[in-house]
């Protein structure tokens, strides 16, 4: 009888260690995906503030160059397009994240988080050289209007 109650000791230990294990692995399972769905929402918005970042650029850009008729501005509609575009698609992903998040896997998660971090690394140059675009529009301009003050 000893021995029976032994063997039940043990068995309810292993299954309690068992419990214990699967209800940590469970806890930590869901961390993870609370982290990445942060993570996902980060993401999303940082991306949104360097597609209105780039469209608020290009919209300033527009605005000097339409001070001086001689420049060139075919490509701002096109720009402007570009952007919204970049736009819509950011808001088809949020909505991919407000509807099938909570069912998606944690690689579909990976995934989405990935193809932002490559937009926007794609973005990122594109910006530094609408910045410099548009550091170089202003010295133009500034030295245009210094010209014409001159004469």
């Amino acid at each position: 009888m000893n021995s029976y109650l032994t063997l039940g000791l043990v068995a309810l230990l292993v299954l309690l260690v068992g419990l214990a294990a699967s209800a940590l692995l469970l806890r930590r399972r869901q961390n993870l995906r609370g982290s990445s769905l942060n993570n996902l929402l980060d993401l999303a918005d940082r991306l949104e503030a360097d597609l209105k970042t780039c469209r608020a650029g290009l919209q300033q850009a527009h605005a000097v160059m339409s001070l001086n008729p001689d420049l060139p501005a075919a490509s701002e509609q096109e720009a402007r397009h570009a952007v919204d575009a970049g736009l819509r698609a950011l808001l088809q992903q949020r909505l991919w994240i407000r509807d099938r998040s909570p069912h998606a896997s944690q690689q579909e998660l990976d995934e989405a988080a990935t193809s932002m971090r490559d937009t926007r690394s794609r973005l990122q140059p594109l910006l530094k050289a609408l910045d410099q675009a548009q550091t170089d529009l202003d010295s133009a301009m500034r030295e245009h209007i210094r010209r014409e003050s001159d004469t």
